[in-house]
């Protein structure tokens, strides 16, 4: 891996909280993905099943973690399985975990090769009456996709169709929305590249530069800064482009007058970043551009100030429309009659800001959290307020990481990456 090795006791305390909320009796399962096949012998990278890392560390293929708390034979309560290495595959593939290195990572003592699966588990099983099976019920899931997972739970409850089954991922949904200082570490330091990344492009955009240079003068700062690249596939909106809430063809020339919508950040350890920033190509923002993204500014900061302990993700949101509300009949864009006439399901705001304002964030993009549970300490959300305007050929969206304080005012992760419209513009003309 390209990150450095990460504490130990991060997944050991994850797992430990993760247990203690187990029925008795029960084992959990946890798989790694697949390595996803494209076409002949190609593939595609791979990347961990978030779950399984959060649990062990182990960032490697055909790896399965079992837990069982209060298993009889102590030496099982956790179990690693990892893939089982050789010269060969060190020849071909590289360096894989040894059991010595898998315990390293992941503090988990018993490892077995993947090979003794069926015969560990068999034992396992005679003492449990209860399996934790690993499905995925993120409020945002589409999988069509029949993962490595998927067909373990299939073939699990086959063989073993006397056992209870209950659900790891409401647990899960829980512990992962808090983090852990470690995590928050590794996320200000992904943060951090990102903000690398940020400030070599403020001095490289110019009239005439095209999208997918400026994304490529993003991925080399983000991997010489120990990123695998992208957090999530980037977005490069310049002009219009930018009305399009995912554009991420990233083909088009940068032309004087317009602004560039960037939605751009770095994984680290894979944990993500995410930020979003508009600046203007030639380096001065019209009047018309700096109201309208003095406006989203304003919001942001304003919606930055409620993400605090106690607080509920819909009423929230319900807030900041209002806010948005205002700005935009400062700016012109509705008037009186629009808001006394909307409709209460689709408010006069949302035909200029159309997405919502805030989501969890951490092993992945769009992370997990359950979104009828108040706000807690440590909780890392997203703030992005936009304004998109097809009309006049520009859209603006500003976005930071912030976590939840146990009091106070939410901590900013991006803090010192540069936001005010001035900042911008004296940057883009040093």
């Amino acid at each position: 891996m390209k990150y450095h090795p990460i504490n130990s006791q991060l997944f050991i305390k994850n797992r430990k909280n993760f247990m203690a909320q187990m029925k008795p009796k029960s084992i959990a399962v946890f798989n790694s993905n697949d390595i996803y096949p494209i076409s002949a012998d190609s593939t595609m990278p791979f990347e961990q099943h978030r779950d399984i890392f959060y649990l062990s560390g182990v960032d490697q293929e055909e790896s399965v973690l079992f837990l069982f708390p209060d298993c009889p034979n102590e030496n099982l309560r956790e179990v690693l399985f990892v893939r089982e290495t050789n010269e060969h595959i060190a020849i071909w593939e590289g360096e894989k975990l040894t059991k010595k290195a898998a315990t390293k990572t992941s503090g988990i003592k018993t490892v077995y090769w993947l090979q003794d699966l069926e015969k560990i588990l068999f034992e396992m099983s005679t003492y449990a009456d209860t399996f934790y099976i690993n499905t995925n019920e993120h409020y945002r899931a589409s999988v069509e996709t029949e993962t490595r997972e998927d067909r373990f739970i299939k073939w699990l409850l086959a063989k073993y169709p006397a056992h209870s089954v209950a659900k790891s991922n409401p647990i899960l949904q829980h512990l992962r929305s808090i983090k852990d200082q470690i995590e928050l570490d590794l996320m200000q330091h992904a943060c951090n590249i990102t903000e690398k990344g940020f400030r070599r492009i403020l001095n490289f955009v110019k009239p005439g530069v095209w999208e997918y240079e400026i994304e490529a003068e993003l991925l080399h700062e983000f991997v010489k800064n120990r990123s695998k690249g992208f957090a999530y596939t980037p977005i490069i909106a310049s002009g219009n482009n930018a009305n399009v809430l995912h554009y991420i063809e990233n083909n088009q020339q940068c032309k004087s007058g317009d602004l560039i919508l960037f939605d751009i950040a770095a994984e680290y350890a894979n944990y993500k970043s995410d930020l979003s920033r508009t600046i203007p190509v030639s380096g001065k923002f019209s009047d018309r551009q700096k109201a309208v993204y003095n406006a989203v500014n304003h919001v942001k900061k304003e919606a930055t100030k409620m993400l605090l302990p106690g607080t509920l993700w819909k009423e929230y949101h319900v807030e900041v429309g209002k806010i948005m509300t205002s700005e935009l009949l400062k700016l012109g864009l509705i008037d009186k009659a629009d808001v006394q006439n909307e409709d209460k399901n689709w408010p006069a705001y949302k035909k200029y800001f159309m997405h919502g304002t805030s989501h969890h964030i951490g092993l992945d993009t769009h992370d997990y959290g359950l979104l009828h549970e108040p706000m807690q300490a440590n909780m890392v959300f997203t703030v992005e307020p936009g304004i998109y305007i097809p009309d006049e050929g520009f859209g603006i969206r500003l976005e930071d990481d912030v976590v939840v304080q146990e009091s106070g005012a939410p901590f900013n992760l991006m803090q010192n990456i540069p936001i005010e419209a001035d900042e911008i513009e004296e940057l883009m003309n040093q």
